[in-house]
């Protein structure tokens, strides 16, 4: 059980002193249901159990998450679709006087966005192993860390159906990047990071984290005229976790950090996914065949 919060932010040439604006989707908790078996797993997210925020000044947001991973010896792989529904312009009464310290926020129920991201970890170290870190197979009894190569891909943006995504007051005529409606990327590299995980008694703490660039093909769309360029783009990789963990059952809280942004010249789009969750599971016991012995404690090595 969890949510994300998927804010983005535009950066353009100050406009009546005004050259950031910042938009946020309401939170929708979201229930996931997953197996793992041997190396597979799938999982599945059911979104909109209602909305956390005040639907008056964050209006109403539809969120929708799949996502699949698996190992495959030292390599970790993860694929992910997010797609959020329903944004709201916040502080709107900065330039805007239909709007006031009651009610400052513009609701935009058109704004869309879209993160289709495969990624892939390289573990250098044999036993850092990621259904051991998750609880989803295994435990770990001591401490392991090492460092790691990320491979990543992604295709991201944001766009809205009614006019741009900056407000007409803010647009510049001689900028046409700030009356676009889309701002899209597709980019892929190789980040280096360090991962560490240690146990403490039934407690078991882990994370990650790396930085690194990314070459980016990224365009915008402003009056039906598309526009595309190539560059570089940063990237962070970013995930702590922590909870209490039995040979039978585990219980982890569980923190992802994911930032993405283009920059175009006089315009800059950022946007962060943050996901905190609870994760909790039951690890079915083995079967024993004949010949063999197959103790439960048996396959937890780590």
């Amino acid at each position: 059980m969890g949510y994300t919060s998927a804010p983005f932010y535009l950066h353009f040439p100050s406009v009546n002193g005004i050259d950031k604006i910042t938009y946020k989707n309401n939170l929708a908790p979201f229930i996931r249901l997953g197996f793992n078996y041997k190396w597979f797993v799938v999982r599945l997210s059911l979104p909109n159990i209602g909305n956390i925020r005040d639907e008056g000044d964050f209006g109403r947001t539809r969120q929708y998450n799949l996502g699949v991973d698996f190992n495959w010896k030292k390599i970790y792989y993860d694929l992910e679709f997010k797609y959020i529904h329903g944004y709201s312009l916040l502080d709107a009464n900065r330039w805007d006087s239909a709007f006031d310290e009651k009610q400052p926020n513009s609701i935009q129920p058109s704004i869309q966005s879209l993160n289709i991201s495969a990624n892939a970890w390289y573990f250098h170290h044999q036993d850092f192993k990621m259904g051991a870190l998750l609880g989803k197979r295994s435990y770990y009894t001591k401490l392991v860390h090492t460092w790691y190569l990320k491979g990543t891909s992604n295709f991201f943006g944001v766009d809205t159906k009614n006019g741009g995504l900056i407000p007409d007051v803010l647009q510049d005529a001689a900028n046409t990047k700030t009356m676009s409606s889309t701002f899209s990327a597709f980019d892929a590299g190789v980040i280096p990071g360090y991962a560490y995980v240690n146990r403490f008694k039934n407690w078991q703490i882990a994370g990650w984290a790396g930085f690194g660039p990314v070459v980016q093909a990224k365009y915008y769309q402003a009056n039906g005229d598309f526009r595309g360029f190539l560059g570089l783009a940063p990237r962070y990789d970013i995930r702590l976790m922590g909870g209490y963990t039995t040979p039978t059952y585990f219980l982890f809280l569980v923190t992802d950090f994911d930032n993405k942004s283009i920059r175009f010249n006089q315009l800059i789009y950022r946007q962060y996914f943050y996901t905190m969750k609870l994760v909790g599971g039951y690890r079915f016991p083995q079967k024993e065949q004949k010949g063999k012995k197959h103790k439960f404690l048996e396959r937890i090595k780590l």
